[in-house]
Order: C-alpha cells, then sequence, then structure tokens
C-alpha cells in the first residue's frame, strides 16, 4: 500500500563519507550559493518526508546549526554507506516509521519528487526496495544506489549481510529485490555529485544557471 502522506517516511541523509577527492573533512558543510552543499539537500529532502536525520560519524556537534538529529554508523569500521542505512533504519524503528528514503549529503539537485517516484516504481514493481536511475546516453541506466527507498523490515537482514562482509550496496538490494524508479529530466543532471574542488565549481555554476 502506498504511504501517501509521507507520515510513514522518515529521509535519512548520508553524510559519512571520507570525502578523500576533496581533501578530507566534510565536503557537504562546503559553501554553496548563500548555504552549504548540505543545506540545498535538507532543505530538497525535508517537504518530501517526515522527518529527517543525518548519518555521520565523529563529533555531531559540527551540524548543530541544522537543528537535525544525528545517528553515527554503529558499525566500527568504516563500511561504506550500508553502515549508515542501518543506523538509520535502527533510529526509524525506535520511532515507528514504516520506510525511510536515503539521499547523499554531497548531491543538492536531486529531484523534489525523489521520494514519490521511489515509492511508487517499489510499489509498482512489488518489491520492498527501490533505487533512482537516469538513463545512459547510448543505451542502459545509470544508478543511484545511495538514493533508495527502504522499509524499515529490512534492517535485520541487512545487519546480517554487514556482518557476513556486504559493503556495497547493489550487493545488497539485488537478491533482496529492488524497483528501478527511473527519472528521465537530465537537464541539468538531478544526481551530480560533488566530489570534487572541481566539481564544487561546477555546482556553484549550476546554481547559479538555475537562480537566473
Amino acid at each position: 500500500m502506498a504511504v501517501t502522506d509521507r507520515r510513514g517516511v522518515v529521509g535519512l541523509v548520508l553524510a559519512g563519507g571520507r570525502s578523500t577527492r576533496m581533501g578530507g573533512g566534510d565536503k557537504c558543510l562546503l559553501p554553496l550559493g548563500r548555504g552549504t552543499v548540505l543545506s540545498h539537500v535538507t532543505e530538497r529532502l525535508r517537504p518530501q518526508v517526515a522527518s529527517v536525520v543525518l548519518n555521520a560519524n565523529g563529533d555531531p556537534s559540527r551540524f548543530a546549526d541544522y537543528g537535525y538529529p544525528v545517528v553515527a554508523d554503529g558499525i566500527d569500521c568504516y563500511a561504506g554507506p550500508l553502515a549508515g542505512v542501518l543506523a538509520g533504519l535502527d533510529w526509524a524503528a525506535e520511532r515507528g516509521f514504516e520506510h525511510m528514503v536515503t539521499a547523499a549529503a554531497d548531491t543538492p539537485f536531486f529531484p523534489s519528487d525523489l521520494v514519490v517516484a521511489l515509492e511508487a516504481a517499489a510499489v509498482a514493481g512489488r518489491m520492498p526496495l527501490a533505487m533512482a536511475m537516469t538513463p545512459r546516453d547510448g543505451g542502459g541506466l545509470d544508478r543511484h544506489p545511495t538514493f533508495g527507498w527502504w522499509p524499515v523490515e529490512v534492517r535485520a537482514a541487512l545487519r546480517y549481510a554487514l556482518a557476513g562482509g556486504v559493503r556495497k550496496v547493489v550487493e545488497f538490494t539485488g537478491p533482496v529485490g529492488c524497483a528501478k524508479a527511473i527519472f528521465h529530466d537530465r537537464s541539468p543532471e538531478p544526481f551530480f555529485n560533488v566530489n570534487t574542488p572541481e566539481d564544487l565549481r561546477t555546482a556553484r555554476a549550476m546554481l547559479e544557471a538555475r537562480e537566473a
């Protein structure tokens, strides 16, 4: 059944990456327009869900100005985004949420209908999970694994998979069953992410073009 009013959906922003190509630190806190990369992400996600939570490791006080709860990975060694997803699902389950949508903290222009499209794909495909995808030039699809629809009920299976060494999102989602939510609008690229200083300059130019 579709969750049409969003009251059962929490939005998790995955901000636990190491940012090695940006020189370390929290790339999501870098300035972008009148805010930061992260503020653009949360402003796009907040209207689509009932609540927003951030996944990040280390001192949570660096995110205090944003006013959102911060949950750390429950796995000691760096285990990639799946560890953050599990931390978010545990947080959501404790508060009675039924579903969670994930978004990357370094992708400031993702679609404003992300949650609706992900849920619709899962329902239409009769699958528990859904992942954002975009058409690739020349055919095929590009996957965006950090943008997904997750029912809270999969957290036990995810915990087991992580304990068994699974680290890539697609390694987990494939066997469980994952629908394709295809976003056709690519002007500009909705899932453009900021990995390098050059990417940040590009994001600033994209934002200026959007606001012109």
